[in-house]
């Protein structure tokens, strides 16, 4: 098997069937299945995905407990039998060419990863213009600062074992889990190459069910820290401004209260690694700093 689509399933019946279609058409001479992962959908989901597996050997349907979207893309990737694995999200789409220009691209180039791009239903193309090797700390360093100008998870094709140990993020983050856990692959020092195709259709906007809680990003930096521990303090100043621009988002949200329960500590750990803006806003009383803050994520449509 030279591909296996992994899909986590749960309350997207709106959009299932023309994802599962997207995947199943592909134009690829190769070998490759869809394995969704239906996470206890209380909605007619996963009915759908049976009803088209009944027609196609190539499509799997695991059916658990609701265990979160971390948890599902490790059942599936427990159960494929692909050398190399693409993660799609189920209200999303595969676009003709995505298995056959990342399957060309990671053998010819013997890659870990091979990294396309994307467009939105509002016809917006994302594409960041990097092409071939691109160095993982520089990716690293770009994901904690939440420049997010290139494909995270999905778009991408993975050697399959590169992700080992790496899909165990906790049920409790929901932020960001897509980020950490690309993170944790490129502490391995993976050989990362960009391709100049646009192979993925994403649903830009959709409602979710995401909070901001700070014991929850406590954890999250905490399991940053322990990722990136063994690289000493190559990442430090990485890390700190990652805190900080979580702060911000607590602060767009109006709530001051992170500030004096963990965010305090930060302030005297701030140096010219951190962008000025930044650091002004650490400076700043929490209630003054909300308004360059908010401004600023309103004018740049920023989260």
């Amino acid at each position: 098997m030279d591909i296996s689509i992994i899909i986590p399933l749960y309350n997207k019946e709106e959009y299932i069937e023309d994802c599962l279609n997207s995947c199943l058409s592909q134009v690829f001479q190769g070998e490759f299945e869809v394995i969704v992962v239906d996470d206890g959908s209380i909605d007619n989901s996963g009915k759908i995905a049976d009803r088209i597996a009944a027609k196609d050997n190539r499509l799997k349907i695991i059916h658990t407990q609701n265990g979160g979207v971390t948890a599902a893309r490790r059942i599936g990737y427990e159960h494929a039998q692909g050398k190399f694995v693409m993660f799609v999200d189920s209200d999303d789409k595969l676009l003709d060419n995505a298995l056959s220009s990342t399957y060309d691209a990671i053998i010819q180039q013997n890659a870990d990863e091979v990294v396309a791009y994307y467009k939105t239903q509002h016809e917006r193309i994302a594409d960041s213009g990097m092409r071939g090797w691109i160095n993982p700390d520089y990716m690293i360093k770009e994901l904690l600062a939440t420049r997010i100008h290139f494909c995270i998870l999905w778009g991408i094709l993975f050697r399959k074992e590169i992700l080992e140990g790496c899909l165990d993020i906790p049920r409790d983050i929901k932020n960001g889990e897509d980020i950490l856990l690309q993170i944790k692959v490129l502490a391995k020092n993976p050989k990362v190459y960009f391709i100049g195709e646009c192979i993925y259709y994403y649903m830009e906007g959709l409602p979710n069910d995401r909070k901001l809680e700070l014991e929850v990003e406590k954890l999250y930096d905490q399991i940053l820290e322990d990722t990136l521990s063994e690289k000493g303090n190559k990442y430090k100043s990485s890390i700190l401004h990652h805190k900080v621009k979580v702060y911000e988002n607590f602060i767009n949200e109006s709530k001051f209260y992170a500030f004096q329960d963990y965010y305090k500590q930060f302030r005297r750990l701030m140096n010219k690694d951190i962008p000025l803006l930044d650091r002004i806003v650490m400076v700043l009383p929490p209630r003054l700093a909300y308004f360059p803050v908010h401004y600023y994520k309103k004018w740049t449509g920023r989260r």
